[in-house]
């Protein structure tokens, strides 16, 4: 396989990225207070889930129009992912250092999705 083959949604650079992500977010929600487990620990890790799970769903899609609407929808949850670090941070129950590890890997994903998203668009 080259470098620039797809032959599942599993090689694609956004979906892994969000995969690490997802990752990230559970580890860093292990020290939070067991009391918040159906609050905002199950908000970020929902939220981080969301992003990879609908890349992957868009890709099985029949359709690029509908493959760029599931890749909008992980821009979404990660928006709302964003949201849920930063609250954490506010609420002191995480550290910036740490919350701003993910935001930035946040934001890098959230470039990738956006030019995906352009680009598909175009040959459509």
């Amino acid at each position: 396989m080259s470098n620039n083959e797809i032959r599942s949604y599993r090689d694609l650079k956004v979906w892994q990225k969000g995969m690490d992500i997802a990752e990230l977010c559970y580890l860093m929600t292990k020290s939070f207070p067991k009391d918040e487990i159906y609050g905002i620990i199950s908000q970020i890790r929902r939220a981080s889930v969301s992003v990879p799970a609908n890349i992957a769903e868009g890709y099985g899609r029949d359709s690029k129009g509908e493959y760029v609407h599931f890749l909008k929808i992980a821009q979404g949850s990660l928006k709302e992912l964003e949201t849920h670090i930063l609250l954490s941070i506010r609420v002191n129950l995480t550290t910036s250092e740490e919350a701003n590890q993910i935001l930035g890997e946040c934001e890098s994903l959230g470039k990738m999705l956006r030019s995906l998203i352009r680009s598909i668009q175009a040959s459509i």
